[in-house]
């Protein structure tokens, strides 16, 4: 019951408004309680308690139809008849308030009747059924999303599973949260009677949970005041230092901002920009803010100038007037109209620097911009409503519908569809809880795109891991990698805003999360998938996997022949070795029996037809490389390819260089290196991949694995050099193989 709240006038730490758009006073309440005892004189008379609302209402929306606010009012105001406030006024004066607040707004008709009735179903006799037959289904949406669950059926899991109630309709329809931030913001004008614990309580869980979501809608004037009342309670010291500032600053003659603000009049009416400039004092918290950021404040930090123009394209004249006529601080530049803030905010900032050393931060957006930064959703009015010229029209679809006639909110934005996912995983309310709280703290949203076009929105520092479950859910328990601008990167990776994110699936059903994924999955889904998989699959290292299958590391052991390799990234030694038979190839040889580097017949030394000429074995050059010879010791003549960073050393140990060149021969022997993520039966598959390529694998070894990806290193003995690039793409077309490439060893020179 929303009766918690008290009589503003009652002593206690209460923080002062954020500026409102007009000068309007706030209402009396007591006269409000007087006028709803003595209600109305005519039944198709607007009682005289809503003149308030009504004025407000009519300031945005002139043409509204108030007959459901008269008959909306006429049902609470009987139905809290005798229910009172802890501070004395009839219970009516709190849904009159709250709608008042969503009225200044702008909010439509449809959500002031549901606020002026949205406690009387919690509160009173009033029922759902009541609602929908006397103002139809939207309305009794709106207010079955903000009736609260009753402790009696819910006990201690009535709070979070309110809320949670409440989410899952604010996905429905977002006006439901409108209704709840005001429902809130008045409570809190008004908490001056309870215990100070009851108000300490009460203040954290809006500083935790509703002035996030505030924020998330782009409801400023909202989020600010609550800021400040959150901040009164709390920390009533600091609240009462910067009340103190502020006063000081409001105290001196001089104002740096009002000089600033004539001076761009000036600079725009002499650019003939239709323009008007305000300054918009900063609220209680962000004065704060400032002061802990800068130590001493000075006049311009205690506003800000708010510049307010016809269209976009003038938000860039102005800019450009100003940047050229004043000095600009250029750092201080961000164009949220080009980009908006995933919260519907629209503006551009800068700032503007004097000689004496002030900076004045300046605003400059649109009318309609600053509608949108202070009321947010709210200031979209009915995004159900179809089109104005699609009304009349016979058999015309809604635009908020879908074809199953399931209504879609064109405002719900990415954050609240990933909110609305995670929560059905939450196992209890206890883990939806703080879940919530920690999901709320990430106030940054980023934006990452697929190869497909596709974007994802995800909070700022995700991770791949969290991209894989906002895209797949608990499909991506089968990513084994992925690749962020075009190139492999870890799943650990940490995204930025405007990454393209291309993510790497296992081909294995039985593919599986690891444990560690948890030290990277930033966000609520990535996290409880993870988790239940976990507790649904215990293991002696809290996975169920054997080691080398799906994406769990494959087992230990150093790095061997191909027979070890085989049993390292998977167990399909046996595999591999029937495969590479009877495709004709030939497994690896002895290493007892492998020829040094390989006799270079297919190459000679200009300079030295009678050297002896070796290909190196760090680079393994073949026919058509662009090459290089140096001298070594012996007479010989080592061959290396130009890029092979054995050059640069030999070249600085002052190696004397041999001009070398391709003969006709075309056999030839490359190492390769083969990158890809472990998985069963993969050497099988690689394997029999070189050989039906017709390629003789002299050796390979695969390197332990690390961070799920295997490293196989194959020196090749190929009939032509031609069928490299052939071999290679076959190489890299077995699944689970990201890359393969030529060596490129670190190797000493051969001496």
């Amino acid at each position: 019951m929303s009766a918690e709240a008290t009589n503003p006038a009652t002593p206690g730490p209460v923080a002062p408004a954020a500026p409102r758009r007009r000068s309007r006073p706030r209402i009396d309440l007591r006269r409000l309680g007087r006028a709803a005892l003595l209600g109305s004189a005519s039944r198709d008379r607007l009682p005289d308690a809503i003149g308030h609302v009504v004025e407000a209402h009519r300031a945005h929306h002139p043409d509204a139809d108030l007959e459901p606010l008269r008959r909306a009012y006429v049902l609470a105001e009987s139905s809290h008849r005798g229910q009172m406030r802890k501070s004395g006024e009839p219970y009516i004066t709190h849904p009159l308030a709250v709608t008042l607040i969503l009225a200044e707004l702008g909010a439509e008709t449809t959500t002031l009747t549901a606020s002026l009735l949205h406690d009387t179903v919690e509160d009173t006799d009033v029922t759902l059924e009541q609602v929908r037959e006397q103002f139809g289904e939207e309305v009794r949406y709106l207010v079955d999303g903000v009736t609260k669950l009753e402790k009696v059926d819910y006990g201690a899991a009535a709070e979070p599973e309110t809320f949670r109630k409440m989410l899952v309709a604010t996905g429905n329809d977002v006006r439901v949260m409108s209704i709840k931030l005001a429902d809130r913001l008045h409570n809190m004008r008004t908490l001056g009677v309870m215990r100070p614990e009851k108000q300490a309580r009460i203040a954290k869980v809006t500083r935790d949970v509703l002035i996030p979501l505030a924020e998330r809608l782009g409801v400023q004037a909202l989020k600010t005041e609550l800021e400040d009342l959150v901040f009164a309670i709390l920390h009533p010291e600091e609240y009462e230092h910067t009340r103190e500032l502020i006063a000081d600053n409001a105290s001196r003659g001089d104002d740096p901002l009002t000089e600033f603000a004539d001076a761009m009049r000036a600079v725009l009416r002499d650019a003939d920009i239709q323009a008007e400039v305000l300054i918009r004092p900063r609220h209680f918290v962000s004065v704060h803010r400032v002061a802990r950021k800068r130590g001493r404040l000075r006049g311009c930090d205690f506003g800000r100038l708010l510049v307010l123009v016809n269209e976009d394209a003038d938000c860039y004249a102005v800019l450009g007037e100003l940047h050229t006529c004043m000095t600009p601080v250029v750092s201080e530049f961000k164009d949220f109209i080009a980009v908006p803030k995933f919260n519907l905010y629209q503006s551009l900032h800068t700032a503007v620097a004097r000689e004496d050393g002030q900076v004045a931060e300046v605003l400059i957006r649109t009318h309609q911009m600053h509608k949108v930064a202070e009321a947010g959703v709210v200031a979209l009015g009915n995004p159900y409503a179809p089109p104005a010229e699609e009304q009349g029209g016979e058999g015309g679809q809604n635009d908020g519908d879908t074809a199953d006639g399931e209504r879609v909110d064109p405002t719900r934005p990415g954050w609240l569809s990933r909110l609305l996912d995670w929560q059905e995983a939450a196992p209890d309310p206890d883990t939806f809880w703080s879940t919530l709280r920690e999901d709320l703290a990430q106030d940054r949203e980023i934006t990452v795109y697929r190869p497909d076009g596709g974007a994802l929105g995800l909070p700022e520092g995700a991770t791949c891991v969290d991209a894989a479950y906002a895209q797949y859910g608990e499909d991506a328990h089968a990513c084994i990698g992925a690749r962020v601008n075009g190139r492999l990167a870890t799943l650990s990776t940490v995204l930025r805003d405007g990454d393209t994110v291309q993510l790497l699936m296992g081909q294995d059903p039985a593919s599986e999360p690891s444990r560690e994924w948890l030290e990277h999955a930033h966000t609520p889904a990535a996290r409880i998938a993870i988790q239940r998989w976990l507790a649904t699959h215990p293991g002696p290292d809290g996975a169920g996997a054997e080691p080398g299958g799906g994406t769990a590391e494959p087992g230990g052991g150093a790095a061997g022949d191909a027979t070890d390799a085989g049993e390292t990234a998977g167990g399909a030694a046996a595999d591999a070795i029937e495969a590479v038979r009877a495709a004709g190839g030939v497994l690896a040889r002895p290493a007892a029996e492998n020829p040094a580097p390989w006799p270079g017949a297919a190459i000679t030394a200009v300079d030295r037809p009678r050297a002896s000429v070796r290909l190196a074995g760090c680079c393994t050059p073949v026919p058509s490389d662009e090459v290089i010879g140096f001298a070594v010791r012996g007479g010989a003549v080592t061959v290396h390819r130009v890029e092979c960073a054995a050059v640069a050393r030999m070249t600085n140990a002052g190696r004397a260089q041999v001009d070398v060149r391709w003969g006709d021969a075309t056999e030839c022997r490359v190492t390769l290196v083969a990158e890809s993520f472990g998985r069963p039966h993969l050497l099988a598959d690689l394997t029999e991949a070189i050989a039906l390529e017709g390629a003789e694998i002299v050796s390979a070894t695969v390197e332990p694995p690390s961070q799920q990806r295997v490293r196989h290193t194959y020196t090749l003995q190929l009939p032509d050099a031609a069928h490299l690039p052939t071999l290679m793409r076959a190489m890299r077309n077995v699944p689970g193989v990201y890359d393969v490439s030529r060596a490129q060893h670190h190797a000493t020179p051969t001496p």
